[in-house]
């Protein structure tokens, strides 16, 4: 950190990834909610040349808003690390994994948490023919948002025809049928649960388009759920070495009770937008927007 009484800092927003508009919508929120707070900010759009931008905005920390590859799989934090620029949420190995759905389940697996059956194969394979039983997803094993999420529900539709944009190698799911529930973690505090209701399946629009979905927050579950919940969240959290604040994604069946609550997967930074679930379950326990900012930049450092 400089001599200065309170920090600059360094909003990380947009970038080249297929989240991009996302991130827009989380930077543009915090940096407001930063100035409100009375911390000088610039935005810096995350592009080819960021190392030097950084280097002109010389900031004392830096809040990571990106979303999706690059930002939020290591490669960012890696180059922070190395210009030791203080930076928000986890740090390099901890992204990659948690980036890696097929791998952050291994790490997921060994920590007695429960996940869902699901192999890495060719797109070309699943265009081809059904790789398992129907129900199953399809999804990229790098990207976040539901980006390029296919549910095929039934084997009398036949494969799913993937968009060419698919990478070479994707990740097929059993399906995991229930209710959407999802925690926030804040450091080592677990916040609340939220049981988030679409009318169809939770995928880019219901997640980031106004009145695409309804958060209750607290959810209204059991509270042997509640309690597995912010239980798993922080485990999870823990597992992959995650730091700041994380949001880990859970499918719930009610007619199995305890067993049926599967982790999905743990973002590492989750939104901010005015739709996203962790402000909103921070506003839950008592954290204003502007205080949860204020505490990502206080808890921002290198090595992490």
């Amino acid at each position: 950190m400089s001599s200065r009484t309170t920090p600059k800092v360094a909003v990380l927003l947009g970038g080249p990834s297929a989240e991009r508009e996302v991130s827009l919508s989380t930077g543009r929120a915090c940096a407001a909610a930063l100035r409100d707070e009375h911390f000088e900010v610039v935005e810096v759009d995350a592009g080819s040349d960021l190392y030097n931008d950084l280097r002109l905005a010389s900031p004392d920390v830096v809040l990571n808003c990106l979303h999706g590859r690059w930002g939020e799989d290591g490669c960012v934090q890696g180059m922070l690390e190395w210009m030791r620029i203080p930076y928000t949420h986890s740090g390099v190995l901890a992204s990659a994994l948690a980036m890696d759905k097929q791998r952050s389940k291994d790490v997921f697996r060994s920590a007695g948490l429960p996940v869902v059956e699901s192999v890495i194969v060719d797109a070309s394979a699943v265009r081809a023919a059904h790789v398992m039983a129907p129900p199953y997803v399809v999804k990229p094993n790098n990207e976040g948002s539901s980006v390029g999420v296919y549910l095929v529900q039934s084997e009398n539709n036949g494969p799913p025809q993937l968009d060419d944009a698919m990478p070479e190698r994707v990740m097929v799911e059993r399906y995991a049928a229930g209710r959407e529930l999802t925690t926030t973690v804040m450091g080592q505090r677990p916040l609340t649960v939220t049981d988030i209701l679409t009318t169809g399946w939770y995928d880019y629009d219901a997640k980031y388009k106004v009145g695409g979905s309804t958060h209750v927050v607290p959810a209204d579950v059991p509270s042997e759920i509640f309690d597995l919940c912010m239980d798993y969240a922080l485990r999870a959290h823990n597992a992959l070495g995650c730091r700041g604040v994380s949001r880990t994604d859970f499918r719930w069946d009610e007619t199995l009770g305890a067993k049926g609550l599967i982790l999905l997967e743990t973002n590492t930074q989750p939104g901010m937008t005015p739709t996203s679930l962790s402000p909103e379950q921070a506003q839950a326990v008592g954290i204003s927007f502007g205080a949860l900012c204020t505490w990502m930049i206080e808890d921002a450092s290198c090595n992490r």
